[in-house]
């Protein structure tokens, strides 16, 4: 499930922590854990039922190492290498950038979790993501499902990072009815991005749907891994490593395609 070419991208980025004074137990093979975390996201399968015949290790064992990583910020800095990559390889389009939240059930609450209004008040949460021109994800977040889009407007413009060093701006900034305040508008344009948002109460069909299919797409391929379909962590930082780490296998499936055209 691991590649020699993603292994390659992840393994120097990996903390290990070691005790002399206390060895313990050898510590299992960071790949065989790193395989049990992607067979749980893949496929969503609790942590308990994880199959240790297969090499994972205990699921205890996955999910702390998943914990311990994110807290080191490793899939963080996964995502924004492979942004990197595909930035010097001519694959980012800056020219324009798309924003959109996405609703989730939560099953077992949790922080960021609130009732959710297009779920009969149901627990929810959200995924709100924006995406360079392509499709590319750029930042993602975690909100309870009460929260309005437009929160995070901002907030993800914030989250786009830095590449190679350089922190580039979208040229325009497309969404949807739900970002329509010209509040947000101003703001947008005093990080000088054209902000290009539909106005409610403007028919269907003649709308920004030709430049926002992008961020549908990629919010849809977020949730091919079905670990992301439905919240159900309590946790809301593990979650929140599920997401992160999805951007990256993301980008980096963007990098091999690249590579076999």
């Amino acid at each position: 499930m691991v590649s020699d070419e993603l292994w390659a991208r992840i393994e120097p980025l990996l903390v290990v922590q070691h005790d002399p004074r206390h060895p313990g137990r050898p510590r299992l093979d960071d790949r065989n854990v790193l395989c049990g975390i992607l067979f749980v996201l893949y496929t969503a399968i609790p942590w308990e039922f994880l199959p240790q015949e297969l090499g994972f290790g205990s699921g205890m064992t996955c999910w702390r190492r998943l914990r311990d990583w994110n807290e080191a910020g490793v899939w963080q800095r996964l995502h924004e290498s492979l942004l990197a990559e595909l930035n010097a390889a001519g694959e980012l389009d800056w020219s324009k950038a798309v924003i959109d939240g996405s609703h989730l059930r939560a099953m077992k609450g949790g922080p960021k979790t609130g009732p959710s209004p297009v779920d009969r008040a149901r627990t929810g949460s959200k995924h709100h993501l924006i995406t360079e021109g392509r499709g590319i994800p750029l930042a993602v977040s975690l909100t309870g499902g009460n929260r309005h889009d437009v929160t995070q407007l901002m907030p993800l413009i914030e989250k786009v990072p830095p590449v190679r060093g350089l922190r580039r701006r979208p040229d325009e900034l497309y969404a949807d009815r739900a970002y329509d305040y010209d509040k947000y508008r101003d703001l947008v344009r005093a990080k000088g991005i054209v902000p290009v948002i539909a106005r409610k109460g403007v028919q269907h069909g003649f709308g920004l749907g030709v430049h926002r299919w992008v961020v549908e797409q990629t919010i849809a391929l977020l949730h091919w891994f079905r670990r992301l379909r439905v919240r159900w962590e309590v946790r809301d930082d593990i979650h929140e490593a599920f997401l992160r780490l999805a951007c990256g296998i993301i980008c980096f499936r963007r990098l091999v395609h690249l590579q076999l055209c």
